[in-house]
């Protein structure tokens, strides 16, 4: 039988977690708890296997929470939360399962079904050390005096997460359910659709031009005009794009031009 603890201050989304579990009898539920001080020393007393955990509490965040624990009483964590942009991408990046508000019993099943898997596997320790990752990932996003996280994308390739500067980003193309982000280095494929990466770059030099390309405008070599309306921008590096007309007043405007 796996403990199961529900941690969030709305009763109604405790109480209907706590009802689509009842198709899961294999799941002893604990408890509830409505704030985060008190679901600190509960998961420290009664060491439940598995926690669903609201992210925005009242009293404190789901991330402080989970921060208070030891590492050998970190138990396996399916997030709740309310549209938290930057969260969502987080646990992305990080492979972590969460719910968002308002999510569908579909989605409730395949969470728990995820993370009963994982626990009968007994990849626990992978789980926590995935879980220490994205709290000090976390940590240091908050932090004013970080400069790897608030100057880089986090790239998740093959088990690692690479942080790759801003800066050094010239353009993204698309490529069928993949982006290529080509940096002065190298090339990086990722599974991301163009406008989710355009959130996660700073719009201050990052502007998309087409359907299928966003360019770092410090890269940007050349504006090139070719007749009846048709412009191209050329790069440092001596590659050409077309800039679409949809986005051409946009980036001209960006420009100052």
């Amino acid at each position: 039988m796996l403990k199961c603890l529900i941690i969030d201050d709305e009763p109604l989304a405790r109480r209907r977690v706590k009802m689509l579990l009842d198709s899961w009898p294999e799941i002893n539920i604990l408890g509830e708890c409505g704030k985060g001080i008190e679901a600190i020393k509960r998961i420290k007393d009664e060491q439940p296997d598995l926690i669903f955990l609201d992210i925005q509490m009242k009293d404190m965040t789901g991330f402080d929470v989970l921060r208070a624990l030891p590492a050998d009483q970190l138990p396996l964590t399916i997030f709740i939360t309310a549209y938290d942009q930057y969260a969502i991408r987080a646990f992305d990046v990080f492979a972590f399962d969460y719910l968002l508000k308002p999510f569908k019993e579909e989605r409730f099943h395949l969470s728990v079904e995820k993370a009963m898997n994982q626990l009968n596997d007994k990849k626990q320790v992978h789980s926590v050390d995935q879980l220490q990752s994205l709290l000090q990932f976390l940590q240091e996003k908050e932090s004013p005096s970080s400069s790897l996280t608030n100057n880089s994308l986090p790239i998740k390739m093959s088990g690692r997460i690479l942080f790759v500067e801003f800066e050094q980003i010239q353009y993204i193309e698309a490529s069928g359910y993949y982006i290529e982000i080509f940096s002065l280095d190298k090339k990086h494929l990722l599974r991301e659709s163009l406008v989710n990466m355009l959130e996660k770059l700073p719009d201050t030099c990052f502007i998309r031009i087409h359907r299928s390309t966003i360019i770092n405008i410090d890269y940007l070599a050349e504006i090139i005009h070719l007749g009846l309306g048709e412009v191209e921008v050329l790069m440092k590096d001596n590659k050409r794009f077309r800039v679409s007309r949809s986005y051409k007043e946009d980036f001209f405007e960006k420009l100052g031009v």
